[in-house]
């Protein structure tokens, strides 16, 4: 049997076609809306950014970013595959002639760049502060390279956890309390006794700790190849899982 490839064609088709059906709904506006004003308030008042003795400094406004990642991806992913699955067009979708990477890719592609379309619209926020301490360009790009990765890792789990479930509630539910978990797990570290090996383990699979060094400013290539490996191995089983549903 022939393998079935990638088609870069066939994937971009897919994508507009996301693109032009998540812009035509609501959540995606409301779920914007939400990730601006959570990470503002978050830098504003629970960080009291203004008065810190050092404000050229945005490791507090990153920081954020984990914790909003919990509501805003799930909302983007939700509708992908559950969606799908509840209206029965997935059946259609399978017979269509694309790859089961072209339908994977087509859905990631499309989520992330919504993401993508987030993040620039917090461009204005750092940029705004410069006229308050003398910050450094390349930290914050750094951080936001270490935002988009966590975030391609997070939407490939998010997009997952849809295509296993079977309506728009459940693929919430589901991946928010999964990147819940996957978030903040590492906090258990820092407040709990814990062995080593256990702790090490902890966080290895939290993307938050992942993210950390990045929201510092630094570059570390473990982290960058685990957040690539992740997402790619999510994507994946994603594929394995719509293959299982079309011969089932």
């Amino acid at each position: 049997m022939k393998q079935k490839t990638a088609n870069t064609g066939s994937v971009l088709a897919l994508t507009k076609k996301e693109l032009y059906s998540f812009l035509c709904a609501p959540a995606f506006y409301g779920a914007a809306v939400f990730f601006l004003v959570f990470t503002s308030v978050w830098l504003f008042y629970i960080q009291n950014f203004l008065n810190n003795e050092n404000p050229a400094i945005l490791q507090p406004y990153f920081s954020s970013f984990p914790l909003v990642f919990i509501l805003v991806i799930p909302v983007l992913t939700m509708k992908s595959w559950a969606e799908e699955r509840k209206t029965g067009s997935i059946e259609l979708l399978l017979t269509m002639p694309f790859s089961e990477w072209n339908l994977v890719l087509g859905k990631f592609l499309s989520v992330f760049t919504l993401l993508l379309m987030m993040l620039v619209l917090t461009v204005p926020l750092p940029l705004s502060m410069f006229s308050l301490g003398n910050f450094d360009i390349g930290v914050i790009v750094c951080q936001y390279i270490g935002v988009m990765l966590m975030g391609a890792s997070a939407v490939s789990l998010g997009l997952l956890l849809s295509s296993l479930s079977k309506n728009q509630a459940g693929s919430f539910l589901g991946t928010a309390v999964v990147l819940l978990i996957v978030m903040l797990i590492s906090w258990l570290a820092m407040v709990l006794a814990l062995p080593d090996w256990l702790t090490n383990i902890l966080n290895f699979i939290s993307l938050d700790f992942h993210f950390n060094k990045f929201s510092k400013g630094l570059l570390d290539s473990r982290d960058i190849l685990f957040f690539a490996a992740s997402a790619f191995l999510f994507l994946f089983i994603t594929t394995r899982v719509i293959i299982f549903r079309k011969w089932r």
